[in-house]
């Protein structure tokens, strides 16, 4: 599924090939003020409807504002309430400073890349 909203964020949701469970958001562009709302809102969907394990992909996210923060700690938040995670990949050193900033780092986990996230997912279950 595709989701293009306001602003620069072309976003992509699908789910692993081999992992139906696994959610996988590719975001590309920068999330913000501008076009977090939209976003929130179908990630709300899917989590409501029964979506627990989330990556976010940020190899092509350009910037993310303190709005776009905001998002992620409150997807953060209501997959918890279910017994869900987020976890980011190939996350760059500019948004991962910024985690790091608002001190962010305990609540999220931070993977070179999706396969290592998707595999942590595994290793949490064992």
């Amino acid at each position: 599924m595709n989701v293009a909203t306001g602003g620069a964020l072309i976003v992509e949701l699908y789910y692993h090939d081999t992992d139906r469970d696994v959610l996988i958001l590719s975001a590309d562009g920068g999330i913000d003020s501008t076009n977090a709302d939209e976003l929130v809102t179908e990630l709300g969907s899917l989590v409501d409807a029964g979506a627990r394990k989330l990556i976010v992909d940020c190899s092509r996210l350009g910037y993310i504002s303190s709005y776009g923060i905001a998002v992620l700690v409150r997807l953060h938040k209501k997959l918890a309430e279910r017994g869900g995670d987020v976890k980011l990949a190939a996350v760059e050193s500019r948004v991962a400073r910024l985690i790091a900033i608002v001190g962010l780092e305990p609540i999220f986990q931070i993977y070179p890349n999706v396969d290592g996230a998707r595999a942590a997912f595994h290793r949490r279950e064992s």
